[in-house]
């Protein structure tokens, strides 16, 4: 049996609080918190938890050593999934005047933390970062796509922030409260790289220092890592771009919609080149299947955190052919009227009514197809 927290009860303010999201690490939350309270011995600190409403029990695991240590937080999320949400909402719980950002599955070197902060009490910065790519780091045992994702994803990130940050994507870092702060408001809160966000978000260019540390191996559970983080990535990135005015889900499903134009032709043409079929059911056949496929990649990738499994599928499906059927109607019905007018258009008219009939899916999916995020 490992050996339990500290007991004690802390006697003043926290100094530093060290924010961990979790999603089903109910297997490591005890032995993060050991590790933390060896660590950290000598500073006034604190544990929050920010759990997604993992199944596993990973918040009543907290709450248990929570008893046992009244430096230990959590925060159980309803209806709301996603890491970096998750550490604002952390970020916002404490008093502390330094944040640690770290992941809950012990990848992250926790010894690395009082060096972290003794360098920002130190020296005029605002943020330091636990890096995998300076000297002394390394990223342990990944394999070379992930490698390759992680390279490709850095460039583009440091393209954004314009920093000569070695490591925009490190989950593991630690932050001036006042900081984050001053910035809150311009968070995407989107994806999983809270570090680029803050950077991003910043009024003034951030005085930062790279750490080195070596990403270490998991232990216990699964890796959360696939092929929709690099596709959440984009997003957050577009919607720096674009600023917070446009939903990012909605640009996902806007984006996924024009793919679907794509998906249409591919069927319409060979029904009607290849197997001489009439245009009515060659169009028919087309909107179904594109319909499906939007359908089943929004499921995946929008709304991968409300993601739709066994009988649901059949329900979401139903729903939303439905739900686009009846915007199809409103797209030719508002560009044909606008068209009549004769004021703006064949371009304009069309266009009026494929953005009428975008907003109208995703307003009507968002509330009858995908309602609230999934504990499973």
């Amino acid at each position: 049996m490992p050996d339990q927290p500290n007991t004690a009860m802390p006697c003043q303010p926290p100094e530093l609080a060290i924010i961990v999201p979790t999603y089903k690490e109910a297997d490591t939350v005890a032995e993060l918190a050991r590790r933390l309270s060896i660590a950290l011995d000598g500073i006034a600190w604190e544990i929050i938890f920010v759990d997604d409403d993992s199944p596993d029990g990973t918040a009543a695991r907290v709450r248990e050593l929570a008893r046992r240590d009244a430096r230990i937080r959590v925060i159980q999320r309803i209806g709301r999934r996603g890491l970096s949400s998750a550490c604002i909402e952390g970020m916002l719980a404490t008093s502390a005047p330094f944040l640690a950002v770290m992941d809950g599955d012990l990848q992250h070197d926790e010894s690395l933390l009082p060096t972290m902060l003794q360098t920002l009490r130190d020296e005029e910065l605002d943020i330091v970062v636990g890096s995998r790519y300076v000297a002394g780091g390394g990223v342990g045992d990944w394999s070379d796509r992930r490698q390759s994702m992680s390279r490709f994803a850095t460039r583009i990130g440091q393209r954004l922030i314009h920093a000569e940050l070695q490591d925009p994507m490190s989950g593991f870092f630690m932050v001036r409260a006042d900081v984050v702060q001053s910035c809150v408001r311009r968070l995407s809160g989107v994806g999983f790289k809270i570090l680029l966000d803050i950077f991003s978000s910043a009024e003034q260019p951030l005085r930062f220092r790279e750490l080195p540390f070596v990403f270490r191996q998991r232990h216990a559970g699964d890796s959360k890592l696939e092929q929709a983080v690099l596709w959440e990535y984009l997003l957050m990135l577009t919607q720096k771009v674009i600023g917070p005015v446009i939903p990012v889900r909605f640009i996902a499903f806007s984006l996924i919609g024009g793919l679907g134009v794509f998906v249409h032709m591919a069927v319409l043409w060979p029904i009607l080149t290849l197997l001489g079929g009439g245009f009515l059911l060659g169009q028919a056949i087309a909107t179904l299947v594109a319909m499906t496929s939007n359908f089943f990649l929004n499921n995946l990738l929008t709304y991968r955190d409300m993601r739709l499994r066994g009988r649901q599928l059949l329900w979401g499906w139903l729903t939303f052919v439905l739900a686009c059927g009846v915007g199809a109607l409103a797209n030719v019905g508002i560009a044909n009227y606008l068209f009549e007018q004769g004021d703006s258009g064949w371009f304009l008219s069309a266009l009026a009514g494929i953005l009428v009939g975008a907003v109208w899916n995703y307003a009507v999916t968002a509330v009858y197809t995908w309602k609230r995020p999934r504990s499973d």
